[in-house]
């Protein structure tokens, strides 16, 4: 407000200084036009004024807005830098937002992010700060993106706009100005071009090569553009100016909005035309598309509980064509700027156009993924050579082809606006997907494992994927880093293992895991040398003295018993045939009771071990007295067992 009166007290002191009373009717006329978004003339109006020396904050803003708004990005930038070195003071967060982006548009992106640091000195809360703080490298993730399509100009372009897309039949609608006559009355002054209408080409007929106009009653002498239809053709969703009974009708504040309209075909043309329930004339909705069923519509407005100066948004279609409230898709979507021109692809992909997302300057096109009616997925910048230093919206494609369009206003058009064929020839990938892999082994003998599992579990416990490992124990998966995950390893007889993962950048990372065995599902009689893996004990040739490598492999059989205190084991030690019989069975029996001595050394409980030398009694194979097997299958009869007892 006391701005409101130090400008009416400015004007006041111009108006008695240079004795001129047409510079209050000059500028009330300009903001007259300003407020009615119409930008062309208020651009004019204030330009005379500042040109005679009268310049402020508020006019710097409303001019640099005026060409902001128009993508003249060069002239706002000027404006705009202007306003903030000589009115410092009275410049609030969005012009530094404002200016930065027009920067975007002219490739200077060091001083835009210098920009963009400010602006984020200034604002709390906003979701522009925490993308622009969380994509500082934002640069390089478009790169990334990046020369995925080919892309060539629309045959059917003319020096006027053509945008806004639509597949339809066998061939496209679009919106252009190219014929719609230059009277004065019938001009949209939010840029001094000539209104839009909607046309199609190649839609009829496959030879029909040539720009038709639609029906008399979809166009009319005000603007009609972006639009929706239905896969058998029958019903039409469009955008047009708030029109009623024959005339254009201006809101309170002399605004005229847009709208979103349905029509019918009938005896093939396009008739029954009727305004949705959830138009208002004091907001617009505009920029309609359809879910790949049909079931959902949906659109970009201005309305009440929009984060910015457009969100998209979504309505339900019921089965007899009415329509649920209007639902906001949320901050991850929308930001305090401007999302628009939203379109769903088959595979529940929504492309939009953004200038609060990081992008290239202007408008830019980004993609997420729906899953499960969630639009909480990763926001991508599809990259160059659809994303262009200046505007770039209505993007659609056929992802069963692979071919689209989209519309730009970049400067190597024919047009203001210009419609761009292209083809997809790489794939955007919408998912953060992060490598994970490594290998299993057994904690105790470091042999790999093969075999054994690898789940991903999710925040909710729901298992998203399994693996097994290979026959080196090696495992690989991709899983979603915007996600929290769990990595769960697993195998019979051992004890389950798990890393918990958080979001993360998409990383690769190895995570090996080491399993112990869970000798709790052993039961009376098993062999705890075979759960534990352990490798042979060796003795010395007719000695019963435990060498340092068995040393090793019996620390092992401790460590487990020093984990289950419960555990009680008899070792068992076997020699093979060669030899006397009664010397082997001495001799084992020494082997088994210096084992246990050994044990006991290191601390265990006399109580909990006994042993018991069973010389060549219990031999594994047929290698017995007199055979003729080779000093490999005697070995195998070379062996101590820790025999589990309670």
């Amino acid at each position: 407000m006391l701005r409101k009166i130090f400008f009416a007290i400015i004007l006041i002191f111009i108006v008695v200084q240079n004795s001129i009373g047409q510079d209050n009717k000059t500028l009330d006329k300009a903001n007259a036009k300003y407020e009615e978004y119409s930008f062309r003339p208020a651009i004019d109006i204030y330009k005379k004024v500042i040109d005679k020396g009268f310049v402020s904050a508020d006019i710097l803003k409303k001019l640099g807005n005026s060409y902001y708004f128009n993508a003249d990005y060069k002239s706002a930038s000027e404006i705009y830098d202007r306003l903030v070195n000589e009115f410092e003071a009275d410049v609030t967060s969005d012009y530094y937002f404002r200016y930065s982006q027009t920067l975007r548009s002219l490739g200077e992106y060091d001083k835009a992010d210098e920009l963009m640091t400010k602006f984020s000195e200034m604002t709390s809360g906003d979701s522009r700060v925490s993308s622009f703080k969380s994509e500082r490298n934002y640069k390089k993730e478009i790169k990334e993106n990046s020369g995925r399509y080919d892309i060539a100009p629309f045959k059917y372009n003319t020096k006027y706009s053509e945008f806004a897309p639509t597949f339809y039949k066998e061939g496209l609608i679009f919106s252009s100005d190219k014929d719609t006559g230059n009277l004065a009355k019938y001009r949209h002054t939010w840029n001094s071009k000539d209104f839009l209408d909607l046309y199609k080409v190649n839609a009829d007929s496959l030879s029909m090569d040539y720009v038709v106009k639609l029906d008399d009653e979809i166009n009319t002498r005000i603007h009609e553009s972006t639009t929706a239809i239905t896969k058998d053709g029958q019903t039409l969703y469009f955008t047009r100016n708030n029109f009623k009974e024959g005339k254009s009708y201006k809101d309170e504040s002399g605004i005229i909005r847009l709208k979103i309209f349905r029509a019918q075909l009938v005896d093939g043309e396009f008739t029954q035309i009727e305004e949705l329930p959830f138009n208002s004339d004091g907001y617009s909705v505009a920029h309609p598309t359809l879910s790949a069923d049909e079931k959902t519509l949906y659109f970009a407005s201005d309305m009440p509980g929009s984060l910015g100066e457009s969100d998209i948004f979504k309505v339900q279609i019921n089965d007899d064509g009415t329509f649920t409230n209007p639902e906001n898709l949320g901050s991850t979507i929308n930001t305090e700027a401007r999302e628009t021109f939203p379109y769903v692809t088959s595979k529940e992909i929504l492309y939009f156009s953004s200038d609060g997302h990081p992008g290239l300057g202007g408008l830019d096109v980004f993609a997420t993924k729906i899953e499960n009616n969630s639009y909480s997925g990763l926001v991508k910048n599809v990259g160059e050579p659809i994303n262009s230093k200046l505007d770039d919206f209505t993007f659609i494609i056929d992802e069963s082809i692979k071919q689209g369009y989209f519309a730009s206003n970049r400067e190597t058009g024919m047009g203001n606006d210009d419609i761009y064929s292209f083809v997809e020839i790489k794939p955007l990938v919408l998912d953060c997907q992060q490598k994970i892999s490594g290998t299993v082994r057994d904690k105790m003998s470091n042999q790999v494992l093969v075999g054994a599992t690898v789940k991903i579990i999710d925040e909710n416990n729901k298992e998203i994927l399994d693996v097994l490992t290979d026959s080196n124990g090696f495992y690989e998966v991709l899983i979603d880093c915007d996600k929290g995950n769990f990595v769960r390893a697993l195998m019979d007889g051992y004890v389950p293992s798990e890393e918990y993962l958080n979001k993360s950048e998409g990383d690769p990372q190895v995570i090996d895991f080491y399993l112990e065995r869970d000798l709790v599902t052993g039961g009376f009689g098993d062999d705890l040398a075979k759960l534990l893996q352990l490798s042979t004990i060796y003795f010395d040739l007719n000695k019963y003295d435990i060498r340092p490598d068995a040393e090793i492999e019996i620390q092992k059989v401790i460590a487990a018993m020093e984990k289950y205190p419960s555990l009680k084991i008899k070792v068992n030690s076997h020699t093979d045939s060669r030899g006397k019989d009664s010397y082997n069975l001495w001799l084992s029996q020494k082997r088994a009771e210096s084992t246990v001595g050994y044990m006991i050394s290191k601390g265990l409980s006399e109580e909990r071990l006994s042993g018991e030398g069973f010389g060549e009694t219990k031999l594994v194979n047929s290698c017995g007295n007199n055979s003729k097997c080779t000093s490999k299958e005697h070995d195998l009869n070379r062996r101590s067992e820790f025999i589990i007892l309670e």
